[in-house]
Protein backbone atom coordinates (compact mmCIF):
# COMPACT_ATOMS: atom_id res chain seq x y z
CA UNK A 1 0.00 0.00 0.00
CA UNK A 2 3.18 2.22 -0.12
CA UNK A 3 2.25 3.44 -3.33
CA UNK A 4 -1.24 4.68 -2.25
CA UNK A 5 0.44 6.73 0.50
CA UNK A 6 2.31 8.20 -1.93
CA UNK A 7 -0.41 8.94 -4.51
CA UNK A 8 -2.44 11.54 -2.90
CA UNK A 9 0.69 14.41 -2.92
CA UNK A 10 1.69 13.02 -6.57
CA UNK A 11 -1.57 13.96 -7.33
CA UNK A 12 -1.50 17.51 -6.43
CA UNK A 13 1.94 17.91 -7.84
CA UNK A 14 1.28 16.65 -10.98
CA UNK A 15 -1.47 18.39 -11.53
CA UNK A 16 0.10 21.67 -11.05
CA UNK A 17 2.93 20.86 -13.08
CA UNK A 18 0.79 20.59 -16.15
CA UNK A 19 -0.95 23.61 -15.58
CA UNK A 20 1.99 25.41 -15.04
CA UNK A 21 3.87 24.47 -18.46
CA UNK A 22 4.27 27.66 -20.50
CA UNK A 23 2.13 28.63 -23.03
CA UNK A 24 3.32 28.88 -26.83
CA UNK A 25 3.49 32.13 -27.91
CA UNK A 26 1.61 31.25 -31.10
CA UNK A 27 -2.18 31.85 -30.97
CA UNK A 28 -4.83 29.87 -32.83
CA UNK A 29 -4.25 30.55 -36.73
CA UNK A 30 -7.47 32.97 -38.36
CA UNK A 31 -9.72 30.81 -39.58
CA UNK A 32 -13.37 30.93 -40.90
CA UNK A 33 -14.24 27.90 -39.04
CA UNK A 34 -16.88 27.01 -38.39
CA UNK A 35 -19.00 27.22 -41.41
CA UNK A 36 -21.87 24.64 -40.26
CA UNK A 37 -23.18 23.31 -36.74
CA UNK A 38 -20.79 21.77 -34.48
CA UNK A 39 -21.15 18.35 -32.35
CA UNK A 40 -19.97 18.92 -28.45
CA UNK A 41 -20.50 14.60 -27.21
CA UNK A 42 -20.69 13.91 -23.78
CA UNK A 43 -20.69 10.71 -21.81
CA UNK A 44 -23.17 11.68 -19.04
CA UNK A 45 -27.30 11.53 -19.48
CA UNK A 46 -29.23 14.96 -19.70
CA UNK A 47 -29.26 16.66 -16.64
CA UNK A 48 -26.10 15.86 -14.71
CA UNK A 49 -24.32 18.54 -13.33
CA UNK A 50 -21.63 17.59 -16.26
CA UNK A 51 -24.56 17.96 -18.78
CA UNK A 52 -25.08 21.40 -17.65
CA UNK A 53 -21.44 22.74 -17.84
CA UNK A 54 -21.50 21.29 -21.66
CA UNK A 55 -24.83 23.26 -22.25
CA UNK A 56 -23.12 25.81 -20.96
CA UNK A 57 -20.13 25.78 -22.78
CA UNK A 58 -21.94 25.11 -26.05
CA UNK A 59 -24.64 28.18 -25.69
CA UNK A 60 -21.31 30.38 -24.72
CA UNK A 61 -19.46 28.78 -28.08
CA UNK A 62 -22.32 29.63 -30.22
CA UNK A 63 -22.84 32.97 -29.38
CA UNK A 64 -18.99 33.72 -30.11
CA UNK A 65 -18.96 31.89 -33.41
CA UNK A 66 -22.32 32.27 -35.15
CA UNK A 67 -22.78 28.58 -35.62
CA UNK A 68 -25.17 26.23 -33.33
CA UNK A 69 -22.97 23.87 -30.80
CA UNK A 70 -25.42 20.66 -30.64
CA UNK A 71 -24.72 18.82 -26.94
CA UNK A 72 -24.66 15.30 -27.92
CA UNK A 73 -25.70 12.91 -25.05
CA UNK A 74 -23.85 9.49 -25.32
CA UNK A 75 -23.70 7.90 -21.96
CA UNK A 76 -23.01 4.42 -20.79
CA UNK A 77 -19.29 2.45 -19.71
CA UNK A 78 -18.57 5.43 -17.27
CA UNK A 79 -18.49 8.13 -19.22
CA UNK A 80 -16.65 6.04 -22.09
CA UNK A 81 -19.58 5.53 -24.73
CA UNK A 82 -19.17 9.61 -25.26
CA UNK A 83 -15.60 9.76 -25.58
CA UNK A 84 -15.72 5.94 -28.06
CA UNK A 85 -17.97 8.14 -30.02
CA UNK A 86 -16.25 11.42 -30.78
CA UNK A 87 -12.85 9.26 -31.30
CA UNK A 88 -14.71 7.50 -34.16
CA UNK A 89 -15.99 10.76 -35.72
CA UNK A 90 -14.30 12.68 -38.82
CA UNK A 91 -11.12 14.89 -37.61
CA UNK A 92 -12.68 17.82 -39.22
CA UNK A 93 -13.39 20.03 -36.51
CA UNK A 94 -17.12 19.66 -36.28
CA UNK A 95 -17.01 17.12 -33.45
CA UNK A 96 -15.97 17.90 -29.91
CA UNK A 97 -15.44 16.11 -26.67
CA UNK A 98 -16.04 17.23 -23.31
CA UNK A 99 -14.84 14.03 -20.75
CA UNK A 100 -14.45 13.94 -16.97
CA UNK A 101 -11.23 12.61 -16.23
CA UNK A 102 -12.35 9.15 -14.96
CA UNK A 103 -13.07 8.03 -19.16
CA UNK A 104 -10.06 9.46 -19.75
CA UNK A 105 -7.70 8.03 -17.30
CA UNK A 106 -9.51 5.78 -15.00
CA UNK A 107 -11.70 3.72 -17.07
CA UNK A 108 -9.19 2.43 -19.46
CA UNK A 109 -7.65 0.67 -16.57
CA UNK A 110 -10.42 -0.64 -15.27
CA UNK A 111 -12.39 -1.37 -18.65
CA UNK A 112 -10.83 -4.16 -20.71
CA UNK A 113 -12.02 -2.06 -24.01
CA UNK A 114 -12.71 1.30 -23.74
CA UNK A 115 -13.04 1.88 -27.75
CA UNK A 116 -10.18 4.35 -27.64
CA UNK A 117 -6.54 5.10 -26.58
CA UNK A 118 -6.93 8.07 -23.91
CA UNK A 119 -2.97 8.98 -25.34
CA UNK A 120 -3.33 8.66 -29.10
CA UNK A 121 -7.09 8.99 -29.88
CA UNK A 122 -7.84 12.63 -29.27
CA UNK A 123 -6.67 16.36 -29.72
CA UNK A 124 -6.32 17.82 -25.76
CA UNK A 125 -7.37 20.94 -26.19
CA UNK A 126 -8.01 22.37 -22.57
CA UNK A 127 -8.93 21.79 -18.63
CA UNK A 128 -12.26 23.64 -18.43
CA UNK A 129 -13.03 22.89 -14.31
CA UNK A 130 -12.29 21.04 -12.08
CA UNK A 131 -15.34 19.02 -9.87
CA UNK A 132 -13.61 18.87 -5.66
CA UNK A 133 -15.53 15.79 -3.81
CA UNK A 134 -16.65 16.22 -0.50
CA UNK A 135 -16.83 13.20 2.44
CA UNK A 136 -20.40 13.34 3.84
CA UNK A 137 -22.32 11.62 6.51
CA UNK A 138 -25.55 11.88 8.51
CA UNK A 139 -26.21 14.58 10.68
CA UNK A 140 -26.71 12.70 13.41
CA UNK A 141 -23.61 10.45 12.96
CA UNK A 142 -21.06 9.70 15.63
CA UNK A 143 -18.46 11.14 14.23
CA UNK A 144 -18.88 14.99 13.28
CA UNK A 145 -15.11 15.52 11.62
CA UNK A 146 -12.55 13.53 9.98
CA UNK A 147 -10.23 12.54 12.77
CA UNK A 148 -13.38 11.60 14.83
CA UNK A 149 -14.39 9.59 12.13
CA UNK A 150 -10.39 8.17 11.79
CA UNK A 151 -10.89 7.32 15.52
CA UNK A 152 -13.95 5.50 15.31
CA UNK A 153 -12.88 3.41 12.16
CA UNK A 154 -9.27 1.94 13.85
CA UNK A 155 -11.80 1.09 16.68
CA UNK A 156 -13.85 -1.38 14.75
CA UNK A 157 -12.00 -2.68 11.57
CA UNK A 158 -13.94 -2.91 8.36
CA UNK A 159 -17.36 -2.60 10.50
CA UNK A 160 -17.95 1.22 8.44
CA UNK A 161 -19.08 1.14 5.32
CA UNK A 162 -19.12 3.63 2.29
CA UNK A 163 -21.30 3.67 -0.65
CA UNK A 164 -19.30 4.87 -4.21
CA UNK A 165 -20.65 5.19 -7.38
CA UNK A 166 -19.70 2.03 -8.56
CA UNK A 167 -16.13 0.11 -8.58
CA UNK A 168 -13.23 1.97 -10.53
CA UNK A 169 -14.94 5.66 -10.24
CA UNK A 170 -13.68 8.52 -8.69
CA UNK A 171 -15.68 7.91 -5.94
CA UNK A 172 -14.49 4.76 -4.75
CA UNK A 173 -10.66 5.48 -5.58
CA UNK A 174 -10.48 8.51 -3.82
CA UNK A 175 -11.66 6.83 -0.77
CA UNK A 176 -9.03 4.04 -1.32
CA UNK A 177 -6.45 6.72 -1.31
CA UNK A 178 -8.05 8.65 2.10
CA UNK A 179 -7.64 4.98 3.71
CA UNK A 180 -4.40 4.21 2.79
CA UNK A 181 -3.49 7.35 4.18
CA UNK A 182 -4.85 7.47 7.42
CA UNK A 183 -5.02 3.94 7.91
CA UNK A 184 -8.67 3.16 7.99
CA UNK A 185 -10.28 -0.10 6.95
CA UNK A 186 -13.58 0.58 5.45
CA UNK A 187 -16.57 -1.84 3.44
CA UNK A 188 -16.86 -0.76 0.05
CA UNK A 189 -20.53 -0.79 -1.29
CA UNK A 190 -20.35 0.01 -4.74
CA UNK A 191 -23.90 1.75 -6.83
CA UNK A 192 -24.71 2.94 -9.77
CA UNK A 193 -24.40 6.47 -9.33
CA UNK A 194 -25.12 9.21 -6.67
CA UNK A 195 -28.59 8.88 -6.37
CA UNK A 196 -28.50 5.42 -5.33
CA UNK A 197 -25.48 5.87 -3.07
CA UNK A 198 -26.17 9.22 -1.55
CA UNK A 199 -29.75 8.08 -0.78
CA UNK A 200 -28.82 4.66 1.09
CA UNK A 201 -26.41 7.19 2.52
CA UNK A 202 -29.31 9.25 4.02
CA UNK A 203 -31.37 6.21 4.60
CA UNK A 204 -29.01 4.76 6.96
CA UNK A 205 -27.91 1.85 5.25
CA UNK A 206 -24.34 2.86 4.40
CA UNK A 207 -22.47 5.61 7.03
CA UNK A 208 -20.82 7.69 4.40
CA UNK A 209 -19.58 8.41 0.45
CA UNK A 210 -17.33 10.70 -0.87
CA UNK A 211 -18.79 12.27 -3.97
CA UNK A 212 -18.69 15.40 -6.35
CA UNK A 213 -19.80 18.23 -3.63
CA UNK A 214 -21.84 19.07 -6.59
CA UNK A 215 -23.72 16.24 -6.44
CA UNK A 216 -24.24 16.83 -2.45
CA UNK A 217 -24.38 20.42 -2.73
CA UNK A 218 -27.87 20.86 -2.27
CA UNK A 219 -28.07 18.18 0.82
CA UNK A 220 -25.11 19.87 2.26
CA UNK A 221 -26.83 23.37 1.93
CA UNK A 222 -30.09 21.50 3.28
CA UNK A 223 -29.06 20.04 6.16
CA UNK A 224 -29.21 16.94 5.33
CA UNK A 225 -25.84 15.40 4.80
CA UNK A 226 -22.96 16.68 7.37
CA UNK A 227 -19.73 17.28 5.01
CA UNK A 228 -16.41 16.08 7.07
CA UNK A 229 -13.68 17.19 4.45
CA UNK A 230 -13.23 17.68 1.22
CA UNK A 231 -10.37 16.65 -1.16
CA UNK A 232 -8.16 19.89 -1.79
CA UNK A 233 -5.39 21.31 -0.63
CA UNK A 234 -7.06 24.60 0.31
CA UNK A 235 -11.20 25.47 0.89
CA UNK A 236 -12.92 25.67 -1.83
CA UNK A 237 -15.53 28.83 -2.59
CA UNK A 238 -18.30 26.36 -3.56
CA UNK A 239 -18.49 25.55 0.51
CA UNK A 240 -16.27 27.46 2.18
CA UNK A 241 -17.04 26.39 5.66
CA UNK A 242 -16.06 22.84 5.05
CA UNK A 243 -12.52 21.80 6.11
CA UNK A 244 -10.09 20.02 3.30
CA UNK A 245 -8.41 16.50 4.31
CA UNK A 246 -5.25 18.36 4.13
CA UNK A 247 -5.63 20.72 7.13
CA UNK A 248 -7.55 17.95 9.46
CA UNK A 249 -3.40 16.46 9.44
CA UNK A 250 -3.12 15.07 5.82
CA UNK A 251 -1.37 17.31 3.71
CA UNK A 252 -0.63 17.26 -0.35
CA UNK A 253 -4.25 15.82 -0.47
CA UNK A 254 -5.82 16.98 -3.26
CA UNK A 255 -7.88 14.24 -5.68
CA UNK A 256 -10.80 14.75 -7.51
CA UNK A 257 -12.06 15.12 -11.17
CA UNK A 258 -11.96 17.01 -13.85
CA UNK A 259 -13.55 18.27 -16.75
CA UNK A 260 -11.61 18.86 -20.36
CA UNK A 261 -12.29 19.69 -23.83
CA UNK A 262 -10.88 17.17 -26.78
CA UNK A 263 -11.48 16.79 -30.48
CA UNK A 264 -10.34 13.69 -32.69
CA UNK A 265 -7.29 13.04 -33.39
CA UNK A 266 -5.87 14.92 -36.38
CA UNK A 267 -8.60 17.76 -36.26
CA UNK A 268 -6.34 20.93 -37.77
CA UNK A 269 -4.08 23.17 -35.05
CA UNK A 270 -6.32 25.89 -35.87
CA UNK A 271 -9.51 24.74 -35.10
CA UNK A 272 -8.04 23.16 -31.75
CA UNK A 273 -6.10 27.13 -31.01
CA UNK A 274 -8.95 28.87 -31.81
CA UNK A 275 -11.80 26.40 -29.32
CA UNK A 276 -8.62 26.80 -26.70
CA UNK A 277 -8.86 30.30 -27.50
CA UNK A 278 -12.47 30.79 -27.09
CA UNK A 279 -12.45 28.60 -23.98
CA UNK A 280 -10.16 30.88 -22.51
CA UNK A 281 -12.59 34.10 -23.73
CA UNK A 282 -15.81 32.34 -21.89
CA UNK A 283 -13.95 31.62 -18.51
CA UNK A 284 -12.68 35.39 -18.17
CA UNK A 285 -16.87 36.19 -18.03
CA UNK A 286 -17.66 36.72 -14.77
CA UNK A 287 -21.09 35.73 -15.32
CA UNK A 288 -19.86 32.36 -16.55
CA UNK A 289 -17.65 31.42 -13.52
CA UNK A 290 -20.52 32.23 -11.51
CA UNK A 291 -22.95 29.62 -13.12
CA UNK A 292 -20.54 26.92 -12.83
CA UNK A 293 -20.14 27.54 -8.94
CA UNK A 294 -23.91 27.64 -8.60
CA UNK A 295 -23.01 23.74 -10.22
CA UNK A 296 -20.51 22.45 -8.28
CA UNK A 297 -17.65 23.48 -10.27
CA UNK A 298 -14.61 25.38 -10.09
CA UNK A 299 -12.89 27.13 -13.13
CA UNK A 300 -9.35 25.63 -13.77
CA UNK A 301 -7.37 26.89 -16.96
CA UNK A 302 -5.20 24.62 -18.62
CA UNK A 303 -2.23 27.11 -19.96
CA UNK A 304 -2.29 25.84 -23.43
CA UNK A 305 -3.30 22.37 -25.42
CA UNK A 306 0.33 20.66 -24.91
CA UNK A 307 0.28 21.53 -20.80
CA UNK A 308 -3.48 19.65 -21.05
CA UNK A 309 -1.74 17.15 -22.78
CA UNK A 310 1.00 16.49 -20.05
CA UNK A 311 -1.46 17.02 -17.27
CA UNK A 312 -3.61 14.08 -19.29
CA UNK A 313 -0.32 11.42 -18.89
CA UNK A 314 0.71 12.36 -15.49
CA UNK A 315 -3.18 11.42 -14.43
CA UNK A 316 -3.38 8.63 -15.59
CA UNK A 317 0.01 7.30 -14.28
CA UNK A 318 -1.75 7.90 -10.89
CA UNK A 319 -4.91 6.64 -11.93
CA UNK A 320 -3.74 3.75 -13.00
CA UNK A 321 -1.12 2.93 -10.01
CA UNK A 322 -4.42 3.09 -7.99
CA UNK A 323 -6.67 0.99 -10.14
CA UNK A 324 -3.49 -1.95 -10.14
CA UNK A 325 -3.28 -1.35 -6.17
CA UNK A 326 -7.12 -1.55 -5.60
CA UNK A 327 -7.55 -4.26 -8.24
CA UNK A 328 -11.22 -1.97 -9.18
CA UNK A 329 -11.52 -4.03 -12.49
CA UNK A 330 -14.80 -4.18 -14.31
CA UNK A 331 -16.62 -7.43 -13.84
Amino acid sequence: MQTLRRLAAHAACALAAGLALASPAAHAADTDWPQRPVTLYLGFPPGTSTDMVARLLGEQFSKRWGQPVIVENKPGVGGSLGAATAARMPPDGYTLLLSASGPMSINPHVYKNVGYDSATSFAPITQTTWLPYALVVRPDFKAKNLQELIALARSQPGKLTYASTGVGTNSHLIMAILQAKTGMQLTHVPYKGSSQSQADVLGGNVDMTFDTLASELAMIQSKRLLPLAVSKGQRTDLAPEVPTVAEQGFPNFEVGAWLGLFAPAGTPDAVVRKVFDTTQQVMADPAVRQKLIALGSEVRLSKSPEAFAAMMRDDYAMWGKVVHETGAKSQ
